[in-house]
């Protein structure tokens, strides 16, 4: 029925800066079709919603049993120091969560609501007012365009309504659906995780095929709006000049100007816990000064324009 879609979101953070111009809201979209050991979000990989689990919210689990008695799959289970224990294949069959809501402490809370358009768009007017002439919504994730037509109601909406939009994108999507989303975008962040496709499907997932022929497509489009590309600094992986040169020459063939360079950091470690899984990255350094100035002057020489981190012209 018109109007009562309703698309998956983990989570919505008000007065952003850093996610386009402006001040800003950011909407988080469950999916994604890649699964970067670095993510910091891994909370949004799954569409579906997720069983978190805060240790530091449950001091004496054996005193308390709720949560063990109110699981009908028998997934939660205590070991003999007391340690709570989770079988996340049981929950995925779940789906009633119903641990969480016997949680006084919020230890268990379930990651993930399910919103209509209408709902969203309460909220965008509700931030609105704190957004000023530059600001707007960008829809972030995880992947957007996983529920590309959950995304393209909300994008059709905030265009009736006057709204600037933003998008943070992995960019791996059908050229079409790709294309007819970018319509209604006026500003684009879109990732390069690495040049190379086998490098790329090693540590991503997936090839990164998809992702470049995307991007030059919407660079020759009739696209009205802003692109700037994004890389993440990645150790050992992707900052090495020859690797940066190669995004150079792509970018200079594709006419594109601008870039944003991320460094590392290890903010996503404590969701990977929550999620009861291992972060791979969890004693890797945040990426030095040094190395991020370093890869700038590499664009800069070639006349491209390259921020670091926050440190942004919009």
């Amino acid at each position: 029925m018109k109007g009562k879609t309703k698309g998956l979101i983990f989570d919505i953070q008000g007065y952003s800066v850093h996610d386009g111009p402006g001040c800003r809201t950011v909407c988080f979209f469950s999916g994604c079709p890649l699964s970067c050991p670095w993510c910091a979000n891994p909370e949004s990989w799954s569409l579906r919603q997720n069983l978190m689990f805060l240790k530091s919210k449950c001091p004496n689990p054996k005193g308390c049993l709720r949560c063990q008695a109110a699981c009908p799959k028998g997934a939660i289970s205590f070991d003999g120091e007391d340690h709570l224990r989770i079988d996340r294949r049981a929950c995925i069959a779940c789906g009633t969560f119903a641990c969480t809501r016997v949680c006084y402490r919020e230890a268990l809370k379930i990651c993930g609501k399910y919103y209509t358009v209408e709902e969203l768009m309460k909220i965008f007017q509700r931030d609105r007012q704190f957004w000023g002439s530059q600001g707007g919504v960008t829809f972030s994730g995880g992947e957007p365009l996983v529920q590309k037509d959950f995304l393209l109601e909300m994008l059709k909406k905030c265009k009736e309504t006057y709204i600037h939009t933003a998008i943070e994108t992995t960019g791996y999507a059908h050229r079409e659906d790709f294309l007819q989303i970018m319509q209604y975008i006026d500003f684009a962040f879109i990732d390069i995780k690495h040049m190379d496709r086998e490098k790329h499907r090693e540590k991503t997932g997936v090839y990164n095929d998809i992702i470049l022929e995307n991007i030059e497509a919407l660079a020759n489009a009739d696209w009205q709006g802003r692109l700037v590309l994004r890389m993440p600094v990645i150790r050992d992986y992707n900052d090495h000049d020859e690797h940066i040169r190669e995004i150079i020459q792509f970018m200079k063939s594709t006419g594109l100007i601008e870039i944003n360079i991320l460094p590392f950091h290890r903010m996503g470690d404590v969701k990977w816990n929550q999620l009861g899984k291992i972060y791979a990255y969890r004693e890797e350094e945040a990426t030095a000064t040094e190395v991020l100035e370093h890869i700038q002057d590499l664009f800069l020489e070639e006349n491209i324009a390259c921020y670091i981190g926050s440190e942004t012209a919009f």
